[in-house]
């Protein structure tokens, strides 16, 4: 496995600024966190979610394109970043898809901005999922990166995505358990978790890389293991509420995920997605799990176009 090193002491060193060029930080205080967020351009919102293990920085190479037309929110999620890491409680609530909703409905109300789209990767779309069933009325549109819903997915476990996929229910384990061997070797974990099956680090540009390995604290890893822990018991009952409530997502929905991803070899996309909405739109792209850092120039079109309410149309074989 090639691997980049670089944690040493540097490793949680807080950082005032962004690696997205033009953009500015702000820390915003919610009612349960406080959320260090890059901010960017002016013009209609648009709210765009990182997943796990990353932070913000993971839209570094699409958000200044966006925030030609649009006034661009990119937080740290909570736990993640450097965005604060509050206490979760026996139940895990702290770190539900429905807290971090809330920071961001939250958030964008700071920026001014009630209604607005939301684009989500991994982790990041599991809360514009749940951000869009909670509150129709301010998400305009969603835009999920190589996910399909929690509830899908915990359904419908396959020994191929699980083998893959093996962290959602070792993170899920009681405290201490997955911290403690985890914490044993940040810089090894790191580089493990973001060397993709056929993709690589190369997918990375240093500047990132260097991010994601300062922001592998133990403190972000309990965080994240809180986040496993929520989506295993809250989360997959908030899911199945709705689902045996009839509820679906009232705006459209443009679904994209890699081909070479744990989500285009082991799962069937549109037809889960399917379930939920009924405004679809969603094709696979040429890319392992990371979309947005392996071919920005794909997402950028694709969301670009979905945006602008033009008819989005897959990349050419």
């Amino acid at each position: 496995m090639n691997s980049i090193s670089g944690s040493g002491s540097q490793a949680g060193a807080p950082r005032r600024g962004t690696i997205i060029e033009g953009f500015r930080v702000e820390r915003v205080a919610t009612a349960g966190a406080e959320i260090h967020v890059a901010i960017g351009g002016s013009g209609p919102p648009l709210l765009l979610l990182h997943g796990n293990p990353l932070t913000h920085a993971s839209w570094h190479k699409i958000a200044p394109d966006l925030a030609r037309d649009y006034t661009v929110v990119a937080p740290d999620l909570r736990g993640y970043g450097d965005s604060s890491k509050p206490e979760s409680g026996d139940d895990h609530a702290a770190y539900s898809f429905r807290a971090m909703g809330e920071d961001n409905f939250e958030l964008m109300r700071h920026f001014g901005f009630d209604r607005f789209p939301v684009a989500g990767h991994d982790r990041g779309a599991r809360v514009a999922f749940r951000m869009a069933l909670d509150r129709p009325e301010a998400v305009e549109k969603l835009c999920a990166l190589d996910i399909i819903p929690t509830y899908n997915l915990l359904s419908k476990i396959s020994l191929g995505w699980a083998l893959e996929s093996y962290h959602w229910f070792f993170m899920a384990q009681k405290a201490p358990f997955p911290e403690r061997l985890i914490c044993a070797d940040l810089d090894y974990y790191i580089n493990y978790k973001l060397n993709k099956k056929g993709v690589g680090l190369s997918i990375f540009a240093p500047e990132a890389f260097a991010e994601y390995v300062r922001c592998t604290t133990p403190e972000q890893i309990h965080a994240v293991c809180e986040d496993y822990r929520a989506t295993t018991s809250l989360d997959f009952a908030f899911d199945q509420a709705d689902r045996e409530a009839g509820r679906t997502i009232a705006c459209p929905v443009l679904t994209l995920w890699g081909d070479n991803s744990h989500v285009g070899r082991h799962l069937r996309p549109m037809e889960n997605w399917r379930e939920w909405a009924s405004d679809l739109t969603g094709f696979a792209l040429p890319t392992g799990h990371y979309p947005a850092e392996q071919r920005p120039d794909l997402v950028y079109q694709a969301l670009s176009s979905f945006l602008r309410g033009e008819t989005v149309q897959p990349p050419a074989a």
